[in-house]
């Protein structure tokens, strides 16, 4: 989704891991745009601009203006960034220009809304198997994300890629059969269904096999008193 935002780059020319810490001594983080039919460009971004774009709604599906001094100014997205493993900071980003009349390739997050029957009306428990779909669309379609009720799902149940509605435009990229979410059947569920249908359950059965038993060992003691 294309957002009125504008971020400022400084140039670099310099690379190495000297040339990174002097950057985040600094307060900036190192950075590359790249893509087009320009060249891939050093950058020095402020870390606040960025994940102040990373925390958004839109996350990194976000798209906004990059500008480098003295140079150009490009839709950009980010594409990949890092993380300091210690200290959890930003260390690095990628950001690819982004052709708003081109289709792109993106990833959306799907969320689930309602109770599922399976889990209120049969003790089943619903499971988030995947957060997310690829679709393709022109840049400024991108969506912030996709909703699906789930209301309905019973027990072996579940939502798939193929169920999500796209909007106009929107092609799916990921494998219709993609499981979004379902509802399966836990211990309690299964012994609750059993019972109901009429089907043996866990404590049925021990009561049959041990009455069973009672009367066999009546019908032995019998048949060793005639012998005797």
């Amino acid at each position: 989704m294309r957002k009125d935002i504008t971020v400022v780059a400084e140039p670099r020319a310099a690379r190495g891991k000297n040339e990174m810490n002097r950057l985040r001594a600094a307060g900036k983080n190192p950075a590359v745009v790249y893509g087009g039919a320009a060249d891939a460009v050093a950058v020095a971004v402020e870390p606040r601009d960025i994940m102040s774009i990373m925390k958004s709604s839109t996350g990194h599906n976000t798209i906004f203006n990059l500008s480098v001094t003295g140079g150009e100014t490009t839709p950009v997205m980010i594409i990949d960034w890092q993380h300091d493993p210690v200290k959890g900071g930003l260390i690095h980003v990628d950001m690819k220009r982004i052709d708003l009349t081109k289709r792109i390739a993106v990833k959306v997050p799907v969320h689930t809304i309602g109770d599922p029957k399976g889990v209120k009306l049969q003790g089943g428990q619903h499971e988030i198997v995947n957060r997310e779909i690829e679709i393709e669309c022109l840049p400024d379609d991108i969506p912030e994300f996709f909703e699906a009720n789930v209301g309905e799902m019973m027990i072996g149940g579940s939502l798939r890629a193929s169920d999500i509605q796209l909007g106009e435009g929107m092609t799916l990229v990921s494998d219709p059969t993609l499981v979004i979410s379902h509802v399966v059947a836990t211990r309690t569920s299964d012994t609750t269904a059993g019972a109901a249908e009429g089907t043996p359950g866990a404590a049925e059965p021990e009561v049959i096999k041990k009455g069973k038993k009672e009367e066999e060992g009546a019908d032995k003691k019998a048949g060793d008193a005639k012998k005797k």
